[in-house]
């Protein structure tokens, strides 16, 4: 506990702040602690007021006038508004200064947390989770914002109020304030030890409700895969997991909330009862001795103020060494003779440019993804755009662009430097072949590539990656695999501009189509991280070893048949014309999409989304009344009636308690008046202190049940409602995640943040608010019973109260719902960058990717400042509102008291009623936030479930930990014998974003069952958004998509993907372990059993790779599979095709990223898997498409040509030049 208090002012001084931070900070802390002081003070003048009635009362003995008591009472209410003015500029000073101070520090917490992230090696991110960052940028350090704000400084001025009161206490009646003092250790005693659990399983919960996150946000990161196989349903099984757990936590949590909470409220209302009695028996003395001794005021003054307060073999590992994302455990890497561990790892990047096997980009324009090249480069001539590099001028640049201006007219209105980078851009662009689709596209370079890159192909992300490695002319350039994604003509250009500039550069390249290697100076052949052979082109195949081996592996060494001999002999010119002009890709991109579609997810969202991140935000909250949120909420409510029934009795009491303890303190108070006999005073004091014990034990009761009883069915509620909200999303199309701005990060949040909000309304919330409303109405009308007079009046004060609390919960939900949308894109911008974090540290992007930030947060800042000010002034209002209410209300009862028309004891029963009333309004427009949070968390989540197929009726609660599966309706089973037919006839299709680019252009194709179909094109033709279609991840604007004689287009249901296989062109696989990755590809109902898993490894060519692992099937494949190579995890995936023993398999460049040997006993595997079944595979490689029963040639969104590998290569030159350069010899 010391550490934790040591460590809280550590924290409030956090990230570096400044002086004007620290001056905040002070000025808090003083302005807190003085406005505890006023209360206790306006405390003691209550009690004299007190004295005051006694003495009117007594006026015959003590032969006073009624002007002259009135005059003394009204000298003291002056005092009092001065006091509640005094304490209004002090309570607003210290909720402001707080308020600023908690909204920097967030601020501050924000950026040191992405910074100090950034500084870490890649090696660290392999094993954190992919919610991780998303959850501790929103959830934790909007909880450290909350917990360092105005609470803060409640906290203080509370500790002031109990320092001021026991001064004040000990001075009035020293032994009433000693016998109190001595129940404060029972009392913080409880606060501890309930603190203690309620923290303890808190943790436990957050613990696991990460997991959950974690397993959502990998699952909305892979929506096509999901999709694809039907793995939502097992996803929802570890979802719910985890959730459990959660909510078993949950509510133990819940129940130690309640009795922590009903103790304190036993001790509290004890402490009254021993209080009065001590109180009686003083005055009684008092009055026997006839001294001055104790009075009533005294003792309620004490009362008031103390009281109530090989693939594998480690090729892309050297690539990794090479540029220090990682350090050798043993061994040397020698950069020109130096240990590059003694070398700064960003200034040896800076020498650097790495293309990786799977390339990403980031959420920006191309024109800033390319110039990221630029930022840490060695060269001197560089040196002087870092400034420019790093500033919003490259953004702004792209705007302009995407305005309709041109890239190099729009940079020389800018500075010389803008003009410098935008040159070397374009001189990139156009080494890396990437020039001619980015201005075919509607925005060129200000065309904003989404988050990882994700609008645009993978052919296309590759050149620009490739681009980006190119523009700082780099001393030494590494490509993994840099073509790998790309068709053989694209493929070809690069590499001849790759040979151009290689002259005074080292570079390695990583290869498996060996074509692309042959002019290399130096090759090595590798194997289980060992070197076989070095050498020459020339020399390797003249050992006739494992290179020559890999050679004929590939089919690249010998031709078969002379009419492809000669057809090879012919197709050189046309190849080589076709490398030199760069003219043939660029006819057929000028109506490319944006990208090719099982890669590319667009959103609907027409400009907005795909052009301008900044605006990619949160959907609006949807607009839903009170009632309709109760009526939509019904069904998940309406299992737990019982328990809301009884959790209402409880807050019914609770609530009811209160006025019942008014009419027990005005009795009290009004029987140990001086006037009456000691005897009297002693008996009636007895009487009404075990009344207060009496009520002390029905509270204790009545809180648990209420605090207990909500917090278990908010737990309950919450994990329903996430389930649902959960099995929504995956209900939902592609198109429709990919519209209106919904990213994973905002996707994630109806989970998390709503979630949480939602999870507010426990007993702390709906129990308070229940008691609120029923001591209100207890209040009016026992005041109104017992003196209607004072009532009345201080009724009509209650508007004033209500009218600032409803305007603090206006402001106040407003500041909220800001703050929280405010920072959504910078929460995108660092999950983002944790996401392509090798790419951030091979291009030393930290620096830039901190500015991009902090520009980020530069919106939301004044923005919230100032909204925070206001909620901070109507909050003070509220508690100066009380303190005049409460003076108006003496100043009235006195005269009503000296007129003879109520008694003491009648006036205090009101005057205690509405106090109490007042303070509960107070407690209650404290809950605004979470009140406003929680009512658009719940409208937010209601319209996400009602678009699911089972709406707020779906049943969670019965589902086994085993299998969710199993619950489901069960299917007839489907034949795995068999093959499909696919038939595409007259398809018209453009992406939502860009409904004037055609994609498809009237596509035609055809396909026989139990036919091997290769789609076979330039990078940006259609081929993969074909697939995305056949798998009616999208749908067709025109034409028909027949599989099995049924148009897929025209019905909602899926079943028919049970039978069809994706393998994606980049490797997807969660985190979990090797047997439930594989098993994911089950057919959905249907659970694999080992012997299929393990049969679908060895056709994948995978299962030596696993079995030679420890932990083998079990062991865990880590965040997005870091665990294995790219090779490996694109045979792990086609074993998860494999098993799902498809109808029709489809194969996106599935063998892209395996080497030779890998892909030859691969491919033999899928010969054996694909025997009596459909295949369509988007080939690039030689091999593969010579084996195709028909190949398609796709161009410009148009089947141009079919036929057999023979026929095409004799009749089509378009096609000899997208292949035929392959052959090595």
């Amino acid at each position: 506990m010391a550490e934790k208090i040591s460590a809280f002012p550590r924290l409030l001084l956090a990230g570096s702040p400044s002086a004007a931070d620290k001056g905040t900070l002070l000025l808090g802390v003083i302005c807190s602690i003085a406005a505890g002081v006023p209360f206790p003070l306006i405390g003691v003048l209550f009690g004299q007021l007190l004295d005051d009635f006694n003495a009117a009362t007594c006026s015959e003995s003590s032969g006073s006038s009624d002007s002259e008591d009135q005059s003394g009472i009204n000298s003291r209410i002056a005092i009092i508004v001065y006091l509640a003015i005094a304490q209004f500029v002090l309570i607003y000073a210290h909720l402001s200064c707080w308020s600023l101070h908690g909204a920097r520090l967030a601020q501050r917490l924000r950026e040191r947390y992405l910074q100090n992230l950034l500084r870490q090696e890649p090696s660290y991110f392999d094993d954190l989770p992919p919610g991780e960052v998303a959850s501790r940028l929103n959830n934790d350090v909007q909880t450290i914002r909350s917990g360092t704000s105005e609470k803060v400084g409640i906290v203080l001025s509370s500790l002031s109020f109990f320092v001021t009161a026991y001064i004040v206490a000990f001075i009035k009646d020293w032994k009433l304030a000693a016998m109190l003092l001595s129940l404060i250790p029972a009392y913080f005693l409880m606060s501890f030890i309930g603190t203690y659990y309620i923290e303890k399983y808190s943790g436990l919960m957050s613990d696991h409700a990460a997991t959950a996150a974690s397993i959502a946000s990998e699952a909305l990161s892979n929506i096509v895969v999901v999709q694809a196989f039907g793995g939502n349903s097992r996803l929802e099984n570890k979802f719910s997991t985890a959730l459990k757990a959660s909510r078993s936590e949950g509510l133990k949590k819940a129940t130690a909330i309640g009795i922590q909470s009903g103790f304190l409220y036993f001790i509290a209302y004890s402490a009254n009862g021993l209080a009065f009695w001590q109180g009686s028996k003083s005055i009684a003395n008092s009055v026997r001795n006839n001294t001055a001794g104790v009075t009533v005021g005294a003792t309620f003054t004490v009362i008031f103020i103390l009281v109530e307060g090989l693939s594998g073999s480690g090729k892309s590992t050297v690539a990794g060494l090479v540029t220090r994302l990682y350090d050798p455990t043993h061994g040397q890497i020698l950069f020109d003779g130096q240990d590059i561990r003694e070398v700064n790892a960003r200034d040896l990047r800076g020498y650097l440019s790495l293309v990786q096997q799977e390339p990403s980009l980031l959420d920006r324009s191309l024109l800033e993804n390319i110039a990221h090249g630029l930022i840490n480069s060695s060269h001197a001539n560089h040196a002087h755009l870092k400034t420019a590099l790093n500033s919003s001028e490259l953004s702004n640049l792209a705007n302009e662009v995407r305005e309709g201006k041109d890239l190099m007219t729009a940079a020389e209105s800018r500075a010389p430097e803008i003009v410098e980078i935008a040159k070397l851009v374009r001189k990139a662009a156009e080494l890396a072949d990437a020039d001619s689709f980015i201005t075919a596209l509607q925005h060129g370079y200000g065309t904003t590539v989404g988050s990882s890159g994700r609008l645009i192909s993978g052919g296309q992300k590759q050149r620009v990656a490739l681009a980006r490695a190119l523009v700082k002319d780099p001393a030494v350039l590494i490509l993994d695999e840099a073509t790998a994604s790309l068709d053989s003509r694209s493929e070809q250009r690069i590499q001849q501009a790759i040979n151009k500039i290689a002259s005074g550069r080292t570079m390695i390249t990583i290869a498996h189509r060996l074509s692309t290697i042959t002019n290399a100076d130096n090759i090595i052949v590798m194997h289980k991280g060992h070197i076989v052979e070095q050498g020459s082109h020339s020399v390797l195949m003249a050992k006739n070893g494992a290179y020559a081996d890999l050679v004929k592996l590939q089919g690249l060494g010998s031709a078969s048949g002379k009419n492809e001999r000669a057809s090879i002999d012919s197709v050189s010119k046309s190849v080589a014309t076709s490398v030199t002009d760069g003219d043939v890709e660029k006819s057929s991109l000028r109506s490319a999409p944006l990208g090719d579609a099982g890669k590319p997810e667009f959103s609907a969202k027409e400009e907005a989304v795909a052009d301008s991140p900044e605006e990619e935000q949160e959907p609006e909250t949807p607009n839903k009344s009170l009632w309709a949120l109760m009526k939509g909420y019904a069904p998940a409510l309406r299992p737990h009636l019982l328990m809301i029934f009884i959790s209402l009795v409880g807050a019914v009491v609770v609530g009811g308690a209160f006025s019942g303890e008014a009419v027990i303190f005005g009795n009290t108070v009004g029987s140990l008046n001086p006037c009456k006999s000691a005897n009297y005073i002693d008996t009636r004091g007895n009487f009404y202190g075990l009344l207060f014990f009496i009520l002390a034990i029905i509270e204790f009761f009545g809180n648990l049940v209420s605090w207990a009883g909500f917090g278990w069915i908010s737990e309950k509620i919450v994990f329903t409602v996430r389930v649902l909200s959960f099995r929504s999303l995956f209900e939902q199309d592609l198109q429709w995640h990919q519209s209106d701005g919904r990213t994973p990060a905002v996707l994630l949040s109806y989970i998390t943040r709503d979630g949480n909000a939602l999870a507010g309304l426990s007993g702390s919330v709906i129990g308070t608010l229940f008691s609120i409303s029923v001591n209100l109405i207890a209040a009016i009308v026992l005041t109104h019973i017992i003196a209607w007079r004072i009532a009345l009046v201080c009724l009509a004060l209650v508007p004033l109260l209500l009218g600032a609390g409803l305007m603090e919960l206006r402001v106040l939900g407003q500041f909220e719902d800001r703050h929280e949308n405010a920072y959504t894109q910078s929460v995108d911008i660092g999950v983002e960058a944790i996401t392509s974090i090798k790419i951030i540290a091979s291009l030393s992007l930290e620096e830039e990717t901190l500015a991009t930030y902090r520009r980020s947060l530069k919106g939301p800042r004044t923005e919230t400042f100032k909204v925070s000010l206001l909620a901070s002034l109507w909050q003070a209002t509220t508690y100066f509102l009380g303190n005049l209410v409460n003076a108006l209300a003496y100043w009235w009862g006195a005269k009503q008291i000296l007129a003879g028309n109520y008694t003491q004891t009648q006036f205090l029963i009101v005057v205690f009623s509405l106090l109490v009333s007042a303070l509960l309004w107070s407690q209650m427009f404290a809950l605004a936030p979470e009140l406003s949070n929680a009512r658009a968390a719940m409208a937010r989540i209601l319209s996400l479930i009602e678009i699911g197929s089972d709406k707020m009726q779906g049943h969670v609660e019965d589902l086994p930990s085993t299998d969710i599966e199993a619950t489901a309706e069960t299917k007839p089973p489907i034949s795995s014998s068999g093959a499909s037919s696919v038939q595409l006839r007259d398809i018209h299709f453009s992406y939502p974003a860009r409904p004037d680019m055609q994609v498809l252009n009237g596509m035609n194709i055809d396909i026989q069952p139990g036919k091997f179909c290769a789609l076979v094109g330039p990078s940006g033709a259609g081929k993969s958004t074909i697939i995305s279609l056949v798998e009616r991840l999208y749908t067709p604007q025109t034409g028909s998509i027949i599989i099995d004689g049924v148009d897929v287009t025209k019905h909602r249901d899926v079943a028919f993907r049970d039978s069809i296989a994706l393998v994606p062109q980049e490797s997807v696989l969660f985190e979990g372990t090797v047997e439930f990755n594989i098993g994911f590809g089950a057919r959905p109902g249907h659970e694999v059993s080992m012997d299929e898993i393990i049969a679908a490894c060895k056709l994948a060519n995978i299962h030596d790779t696993i079995a030679a692992l420890p932990d083998g099937y079990q062991t865990l494949c880590g965040t997005n599979g870091n665990q294995f190579s790219g090779g490996q995890k694109q045979r792990l995936s086609i074993a998860r095709a494999l098993v799902r023993k498809p109808k029709l398999l489809i194969l996106d460049e599935s063998t892209s990223a395996l080497d030779a040997e890998s892909e030859k006993l691969l491919q033999d595997g899928l010969e054996k898997a694909a025997r009596g079944i459909t295949v369509i595979a988007i080939a690039h490689r030689l091999r593969t498409i010579r084996k195709a029963d028909i190949i398609f040639l796709v161009d410009a969104g148009r089947c141009v040509d079919q036929g057999s590998h023979e026929e095409l290569l004799e009749r089509s030159e378009s096609y000899r030049a997208n292949v035929m350069h392959q052959t090595v010899v």
